[in-house]
């Protein structure tokens, strides 16, 4: 019961950092893409009828952590608590800027909406890629499962490490990337041109940079990275994405098994560490969640795919004479 609820839980985590990245990959390359008030319109349109459901994701990742690893949950809440309030607050003014960019409003309205949906999205991807890093790096955890220290430093130190920074990077170029290979599969026109351009650089950029790492995973990554960029070049947006969106899905689930049966690392003392088995709830919990995930998830999967389906046509960046 521990090992389904722990592959749920990783499971919407990874729908939420594949769904929601292309999302955040659109909105920092839309201001820059766009030429003009028109295409950058274009860009934004192709998430318009998906981000709001995508976000679902992050929803039922958090609500599922807590019912399932409520320990888990409250380490990571007690470490992070100052990075996840700024990630709320940048997720509520990335959604009001999706929305209030084509309310009432000249053309100055618009491009501040959209240099916020761009500064925002980017906030987020560099944050959750740090709390990705924290993941990988682990907390200062006691004995207790508690986590140590107090003030700032408590929240604010774990992202200061070197491998939050990594997290950081990486995740804004798996944004990015996710994002160009969107828009050049979702697009017609200029946007879709320049978006394939993008993703060839990103793609052969990334591989290079990753590749200097040495490791075999590593090097793995990068040939990922030049398959992506190698099938942008040759225009077939749809494999691209589906390599792209593969690879961020091996890199979430890696991050969240690279220690085995331990949850959450101590750097403290590896004895203190969170396993699966001491942060899982009891049995009775665990039961009633599996009643209720067999009706929920299933059907939250249907409506998604048949919105995705609903909305396959690509969108116009070119103006249509009249």
């Amino acid at each position: 019961m521990i090992t389904l609820w722990f592959s749920l839980v990783v499971l919407c985590w990874v729908l939420f950092f594949v769904l929601e990245g292309f999302d955040f990959g659109v909105g920092l390359l839309a201001p820059l893409l766009g030429r003009d008030e028109h295409e950058r319109g274009a860009a934004i349109a192709t998430v318009g009828p998906f981000w709001d459901g995508n976000e679902v994701w992050l929803v039922a990742a958090i609500g599922l952590t807590f019912a399932a690893f409520p320990f888990w949950y409250a380490a990571l809440l007690a470490g992070l608590y100052l990075p996840l309030v700024a990630l709320l607050l940048l997720l509520a003014v990335r959604g009001v800027a999706l929305e209030f960019r084509g309310k009432a409003g000249g053309r100055h309205w618009r491009r501040g909406w959209e240099i916020a949906l761009a500064a925002s999205s980017a906030g987020i991807v560099l944050l959750w890629g740090a709390v990705l890093g924290v993941l990988v790096d682990g907390l200062a955890l006691d004995a207790d499962g508690s986590v140590t220290g107090s003030g700032l430093s408590r929240s604010l130190s774990p992202v200061a490490t070197p491998a939050a920074g990594v997290g950081a990077l990486g995740a804004l170029l798996a944004a990015a990337l996710l994002g160009a290979t969107f828009l050049g599969l979702r697009t017609t026109g200029p946007i879709r041109r320049r978006a394939r351009r993008v993703a060839l650089w990103l793609a052969f950029g990334g591989a290079v940079a990753v590749a200097g790492f040495g490791a075999p995973v590593a090097l793995a990554g990068a040939v990922l990275l030049g398959g992506v960029g190698w099938l942008a070049r040759g225009g077939r947006e749809a494999l691209a994405f589906g390599g792209t969106a593969l690879g961020v899905a091996a890199a979430v689930v890696a991050v969240f098994t690279v220690h085995g049966n331990v949850l959450l690392r101590s750097t403290l003392a590896p004895a203190w560490s969170l396993t699966r088995t001491g942060a899982a709830a009891g049995d009775s919990a665990l039961r009633l969640l599996t009643v209720v995930g067999l009706v929920v998830l299933p059907g939250v999967l249907v409506y998604q795919a048949f919105s995705y389906w609903v909305f396959r046509r690509r969108v116009a960046s070119e103006r249509v004479s009249s």
